[in-house]
């Protein structure tokens, strides 16, 4: 049996009071007394009274608490790290997160976007600077604080917090060839909508050719980065028979899949093949070496990112762009220079 959702009048009629009281009382609009708000919370709490919040929005009563956010995916723990920054941040100044898993898809964020703002949210977090150009025109129309996060932008739609995926790329390329590689190689998968990890790449291929190095090989896998994309990339690279001297990978999962790959086939690394990560992930603390990779710091992304939107909500004076920075971390997977 369907249980019956309990309505303010009925609130109002236990407490002996008008649903207008019952109303101003739970908007906390002053006008009444403490001995009516303690009867009328009394029945609230008694009868379990859920007030509409939505519709309160619609009839203009009262400003919306919550954020439109969306990310490309839960499944991956950089993602659900920002959000866990941005989550906690917001609830502690009384907002929500509404949240939309876009999977890397253009079009799908574009729907999300149409179906959140019909809504009336307070503002919108959006992952990364591509966008169809119906999303960006409804972004701008809309007239609401939106923020782009993950890839970082000097000239974003609104506000920005990211880290430049380009420069990260370029770093750990110069690093490995500082350390005496000439032949390198990439595994990856899929960059049709990752524009981060394709500026990575970018970032990478650019400081091998400024050292005067090779990029031997590249694998974009149909895959999503994980373990086993990793090993299984790994045995492709190499049973191609290109000689590569290290190898980056889109992720540390990736990295660490690639690592278990080369145990198994006897390879001593960094002695035989060097190996290299991005993003200093949680698997890389429980593994019996110091991979080397670039350490970002996701959960600020995500508090940055509430931050500006909470600043902007507030009318406060703010920064529109944020760059959080990266570290790259000199593990033991990769041979030092002499």
């Amino acid at each position: 049996m369907k249980n019956k959702q309990v309505s303010l009048a009925e609130v109002a009629r236990a407490a002996g009071v008008s649903k207008m009281t019952a109303s101003r009382v739970l908007r906390d609009e002053g006008g009444f007394s403490e001995k009516t708000r303690t009867k009328v919370m009394a029945e609230v709490d008694r009868l379990g009274y859920l007030p509409n919040r939505l519709a309160t929005v619609f009839a203009g009563d009262q400003k919306t608490t919550f954020v439109g956010v969306s990310i490309p995916e839960l499944g991956n723990e950089i993602f659900a790290q920002v959000l866990e920054g941005i989550d906690r941040k917001l609830v502690a100044f009384g907002h929500q997160s509404v949240l939309g898993l876009t999977e890397h898809a253009l079009e799908n964020e574009e729907k999300w976007i149409e179906t959140v703002l019909s809504w009336q949210p307070a503002g919108l977090i959006v992952t990364g600077r591509s966008h169809t150009p119906r999303a960006v025109q409804m972004l701008r129309n809309s007239g609401l604080p939106v923020v782009e996060l993950w890839d970082f932008n000097s000239a974003p739609l609104d506000m920005c917090v990211g880290l430049n995926h380009f420069d990260s790329g370029y770093s750990m390329g110069r690093y490995l060839a500082t350390n005496g590689y000439r032949k390198f190689a990439y595994i990856g998968t899929s960059h049709h909508s990752a524009n981060a990890a394709s500026s990575r790449l970018a970032g990478y291929t650019k400081a091998i050719e400024d050292a005067g190095g090779t990029l031997i090989k590249q694998l974009q896998l149909r895959d999503a980065p994980g373990f086993y994309p990793g090993y299984y990339g790994t045995e492709q690279l190499l049973a191609s028979g290109e000689e590569a001297e290290v190898i980056f990978y889109q992720n540390d999962n990736m990295a660490v899949g690639g690592y278990e790959y080369c145990k198994k086939k006897g390879l001593s690394v960094p002695d035989d093949i060097g190996i290299a990560g991005w993003g200093d992930l949680p698997i890389a603390s429980i593994q019996p070496y110091r991979l080397t990779s670039i350490s970002v710091p996701h959960l600020k992304i995500g508090q940055q990112a509430a931050e500006l939107m909470l600043s902007r909500i507030a009318g406060q004076p703010m920064v529109s762009t944020k760059d959080v920075g990266f570290r790259l971390i000199p593990g033991t997977t990769v041979q030092k220079a002499p």
